[in-house]
């Protein structure tokens, strides 16, 4: 989730477990600059002023969720080269073993056994991508053609490498890094489930984005099959640069929430959202006969926007670029 706000429809955009904090992954990441001073001889500090000390374990906790995101950058080159070395060094020690050159075994083992690509192939890509290509189909047939023999080569040297790989019974040792482990709090999210469930699921969530309500269903049903083991949280986290209108959205929830309506108007919203001005907010509360002065005056004088305003800092500062995002606290032994 680097980059600018944006929607992800990923569950697991950031499954973390609660309690312990990043360790180890600082290394050779900080270079001090702008005449700060590497501290000498102190194991554990990062910078000392006068008698007080930044310690390396606050950096580490401050940078916790960055750090993962740049660890898992790192695992996922990693693996994607470790995959192309392994490719490479299989064909040639099997070009080798033949007595060929790497050219002479691709073009015997992959180049003459791509299927043809028939008219049929092309006529069909064509009308199920019509949408995204531009041209008049006459023009676009070559070029369909040439991607279609592309991608089927792809996929027979794939699968010839594949051979090769079970022959060689390849063995990785690369692993994925461990799930980080930074405190995640439920303060002032709206919750339902036992306090004492052993799971908790913390939702940062936006009330206008599609993704977000596509996963509604899913959390309802583990909440459904699994009654006493997990707890569901809900923040907010409204991604005001793609849906303006979302952050007036959570305040009216919030407002709801003052009357103890708000996972029945949670459901209102998501089940309305291109319904999304301050009278559609007013009219879901008096379809749920909440007191309509009452909300009227808390979404109208802002009184829930910082409540809204905290929960966006604080998944800021757990690094959430996108929604939904979802924290499993409990699961990590």
């Amino acid at each position: 989730m680097i980059g600018g706000p944006k929607e992800t429809p990923r569950i697991g955009a950031l499954l973390v477990c609660a309690g312990l904090l990043l360790s180890g992954l600082i290394g050779a990441w900080f270079a001090f600059g702008g005449g700060l001073k590497e501290a000498k001889n102190e194991s554990g500090v990062a910078a000392r002023m006068g008698d007080q000390v930044v310690t390396l374990e606050e950096l580490e906790k401050a940078l916790a969720p960055q750090l993962a995101r740049l660890e898992e950058q790192r695992y996922k080159l990693m693996e994607s080269r470790l995959e192309e070395m392994i490719a490479e060094r299989l064909v040639a020690q099997e070009a080798k073993r033949r007595g060929v050159t790497v050219e002479e075994l691709l073009k015997a083992e992959v180049s003459s056994k791509v299927p043809e690509v028939t008219e049929a192939e092309v006529t069909a890509f064509i009308v199920q991508n019509k949408s995204r290509l531009q041209g008049e189909t006459s023009a676009l047939r070559p070029k369909v053609r040439e991607y279609l023999e592309g991608e089927k080569e792809v996929q027979q040297r794939r699968a010839y490498v594949a051979s090769l790989r079970q022959a060689a019974k390849v063995t990785v040792f690369l692993r994925e890094p461990e799930p980080i482990r930074i405190p995640v709090n439920v303060e002032g999210a709206f919750v339902q489930g036992p306090k004492d469930a052993p799971v908790t699921i913390v939702e940062f969530s936006d009330f206008q984005c599609p993704f977000c309500r596509n996963v509604v269903p899913t959390v309802k049903e583990l909440m459904r099959q699994y009654p006493a083991t997990v707890r569901w949280a809900f923040r907010d986290f409204p991604l005001a640069s793609l849906h303006p209108k979302a952050p007036k959205a959570a305040e009216a929830a919030r407002c709801a929430g003052e009357q103890g309506k708000f996972w029945e108007y949670h459901d209102r919203l998501f089940d309305s959202q291109a319904q999304a001005t301050v009278e559609d907010f007013k009219r879901f509360a008096d379809q749920l006969k909440l007191d309509p002065k009452g909300f009227a005056s808390c979404l109208d004088s802002g009184r829930q926007k910082a409540a809204v305003q905290s929960d966006v800092e604080e998944g800021a500062r757990l690094g959430i670029t996108g929604t939904p995002t979802f924290f499993i606290i409990g699961l990590c032994t």
